[in-house]
């Protein structure tokens, strides 16, 4: 009971979360407190205002339960000369949290506008654009549904109503996340690779690597599993499956390695000193530029731009 209502400058915290969260896939930058500290200040200060009732009696904190959901029970004696004040921010919250939603709700959907205006990335395949865009939706139905359980609610009467729906909103959320994870995949290849047959035509990691580099096929934008496959005349799964052993990686990744190396070369290459990133980028066979942008994090360690700035001074 010395916990009750403690957990509410934390509520006010998850939506800056949120929008932090799309601020960071779609931006692709850091978020720091020298930036973006006034995000807290709305927490921070109900925080604040919330520290006599914090450090109040059982008693009170008691009464403060009752009232939300059982107001006919009789109430425990409070010191005689205890004060209230704080209950003027503790009456306005459930407007603080609209208030919450409703910036929040308007930023992250600024956000996604202006990477739909100025095309940073090809949005109709780009995963975290649709992901940002969907979370932003769902701020707004979720500031919707939570005025209609204010307006019809009184104190917290509607909050088993808000849990059921954010409760769906992770679980949501969780088979969204899981089912793009690669934490299964290990797991799945042994499934997958069941269904070839023991007649398969003898193939081996070599061979891949010798048709794959000669006339640097990995190169093209057209190289894919199933069009490798019908060059080898094999089974895609059957190039998959040696891949995965021999090379520790799904076919996307044996290819795009291949494609950083050049990529590598040409971004410091003076012959290329006037493609952009993005042309060097097509130029080695990735058909964007946020493709390229994550497979070079994801395997050389750091972005295109702060490669070419570490090797500019060895030049």
């Amino acid at each position: 009971m010395y916990l009750n209502d403690a957990s509410e400058p934390l509520v006010l915290l998850i939506f800056p979360f949120t929008y932090f969260s799309i601020y960071g896939l779609l931006k692709r930058t850091n978020i720091t407190f020298r930036k973006h500290w006034w995000h807290i200040i709305l927490p921070l200060a109900y925080f604040i205002s919330q520290i006599p009732f914090y450090l109040a009696p059982l008693s009170v904190k008691y009464n403060a339960y009752l009232g939300a959901y059982f107001p006919n029970y009789a109430v425990a004696e409070v010191p005689q000369h205890f004060n209230y004040g704080y209950h003027y921010f503790k009456d306005i919250f459930d407007w603080l949290i609209l208030l919450s939603i409703l910036l929040y709700s308007a930023l992250s959907l600024r956000l996604v506008f202006l990477e739909r205006q100025n095309k940073i990335e090809n949005r109709s395949k780009s995963n975290k654009y649709i992901f940002t865009r969907n979370s932003s939706i769902v701020l707004v139905l979720l500031l919707i549904f939570i005025f209609v359980v204010f307006y019809n609610f009184d104190d917290d009467g509607g909050d088993h109503y808000i849990v059921f729906f954010q409760t769906i909103i992770a679980f949501a959320t969780s088979y969204v996340v899981l089912s793009e994870s690669r934490f299964f995949e290990k797991s799945w290849i042994a499934d997958k690779y069941e269904t070839l047959s023991n007649s398969q035509i003898a193939l081996n990691m070599a061979d891949i690597e010798n048709y794959v580099n000669t006339n640097s096929y990995y190169m093209s934008k057209d190289a894919s599993l199933k069009d490798l496959a019908s060059l080898l005349k094999v089974h895609p799964n059957q190039i998959s499956k040696i891949i995965n052993q021999e090379n520790n990686s799904n076919f996307n990744d044996f290819l795009n390695q291949k494609r950083l190396q050049v990529a590598k070369l040409r971004l410091t290459d003076p012959e290329y000193s006037n493609f952009t990133i993005e042309a060097i980028a097509n130029s080695v066979g990735f058909k964007s530029k946020s493709t390229f942008y994550n497979a070079f994090k994801k395997h050389i360690g750091i972005s295109p731009s702060d490669y070419i700035k570490s090797i500019a001074p060895k030049l």
